[in-house]
């Protein structure tokens, strides 16, 4: 009797230490993630003028904490991609980016994790440079924040559209305006917008989320599998000849040798007479 309570006993302690040591889950249901964008202009002026643009992840709920995988998606109209050049920066300097291109849509994702970590009540800060070329008139950007986790699953998303113009003022006709009409009010067009869900959505998921964002950029290139079989099948092609070559040396050889042997005259018996006495 003593025997089996102590094994129920046991058991029963074997069991509490099982659920201490599995501990709390990184993210439960509870959790609540959201992106916010800080320090966008009221609109982008091309040329020389560089904004820098944040994006911050905040996480609240009891789970623990996390490393995040920050993506920025790029959508132009009006302007082309080539004109528009965007930066991933920390405190030591440049952040590796892998960019992503296909239209007028572009995704830069970072490579490796962000440096921080980000716990509940607190945030994890994304910083960007972006700037455009001097040859752009009037178009407008739409940037999506989107952090991810390790596992890049999508954690949260942040949208923006803002206004580009150019440095200098648009060529205006030559044909002189009515003196009658009242210039149109432009600050409507320049007013900020920012959404959770924008009306560029599908344009924004042409480029497929970073699916292999730890790989580089350049992995793609370089001596390849079929640069391999190329060289290999060259090499066996080459062994193939000599042997070819090596075989009818050796036949010819063995040919020249009969041919001589059968060349040799041949004796005839010598035929032995008797001698009459």
């Amino acid at each position: 009797m003593v025997w089996r309570n102590a094994l129920r006993v046991g058991a029963v302690l074997a069991c509490l230490s099982g659920t201490g040591l599995v501990g709390p889950t990184p993210a439960s249901a509870a959790d609540r993630f959201s992106t916010e964008l800080s320090g966008l202009p009221a609109q982008f002026t091309a040329g020389d003028q560089v904004r820098t643009v944040s994006a911050v992840v905040s996480r609240q709920g009891n789970g623990g904490c996390v490393k995040v995988r920050w993506s920025m998606v790029l959508s132009v109209q009006g302007l082309r991609l080539d004109q528009v050049k965007m930066d991933r920066v920390e405190e030591t300097g440049s952040f590796p980016l892998d960019i992503r291109a296909q239209g007028d849509v572009a995704r830069l994702t970072d490579r490796q994790l962000d440096p921080g970590t980000l716990c509940p009540d607190r945030t994890v800060t994304a910083t960007y440079r972006v700037a455009f070329a001097e040859d752009v008139t009037r178009g407008r950007i739409t940037m999506a924040a989107e952090a991810y986790d390790p596992n890049l699953r999508l954690l949260a998303r942040r949208t923006a559209t803002r206004q580009v113009v150019g440095a200098a003022p648009a060529p205006t006709t030559a044909a002189p305006e009515p003196t009658t009409a009242s210039p149109e009010p432009t600050e409507e067009v320049l007013e900020p917008t920012e959404e959770e869900t924008e009306p560029t959505e599908e344009a924004l998921a042409e480029v497929p989320p970073p699916a292999a964002a730890n790989r580089s950029a350049n992995a793609s290139g370089g001596f390849g599998v079929v640069q391999a079989a190329f060289l290999l099948g060259g090499l066996l092609l080459f062994l193939g000849v000599g042997l070819l070559m090596r075989l009818r040396q050796l036949t010819r050889t063995a040919s020249d040798g009969v041919e001589g042997d059968d060349a040799r005259p041949v004796r005839r018996p010598v035929r032995w007479t008797t001698v009459r006495r």
